[in-house]
């Protein structure tokens, strides 16, 4: 995987990604059909339980899948995705979500991602992405508020 530096439609697609940066989510590695993240949980992330809310772990593995399925080029989205949270996440933890592609065929794929707190596994996410088509109907064309 190449480090951050290096120009991709992953870095490209995440620096767009306003949503994961406020939350402070950095995109570490990337490659083809793969990509690490990382992310802090905040007071603000702890739900009633005082355990990380999990829709914050979702959306930290759901970012990783996506820097992973968007490595190729063509905008990709995603079809699904199922989590299975394994261990809470507290305050101050660390999290790491690699995500690595298993499949694509056609315009589909499957990408799985593990999110960690240092060796330990907090939760596996499965997606399932599909290439869209942009207005002139070419695989990958950008898509346009118009063209959604």
């Amino acid at each position: 995987m190449a480090g951050v530096d290096a120009r991709s439609p992953a870095q490209e697609m995440f620096a767009a990604d306003e949503a994961s940066r406020r939350l402070g989510i950095e995109l570490l590695e990337h490659g083809p059909g793969a990509a690490v993240l990382r992310m802090t949980v905040t007071p603000a992330m702890v739900n009633g339980h005082g355990i990380a809310h999990g829709g914050y772990v979702f959306l930290l593995a759901d970012t990783a899948f996506a820097c992973a399925c968007n490595s190729h080029g063509p905008v990709t989205v995603a079809a699904g995705a199922d989590v299975v949270f394994v261990a809470p996440a507290h305050e101050g933890d660390v999290l790491t979500a690699h995500a690595e592609e298993r499949v694509r065929y056609g315009r589909s794929g499957v990408c799985d991602v593990t999110v960690r707190r240092g060796d330990e596994v907090v939760a596996e996410f499965r997606g399932r992405s599909r290439s869209v088509r942009g207005p002139a109907g070419e695989p990958g064309a950008d898509m346009t508020k118009e063209s959604r």
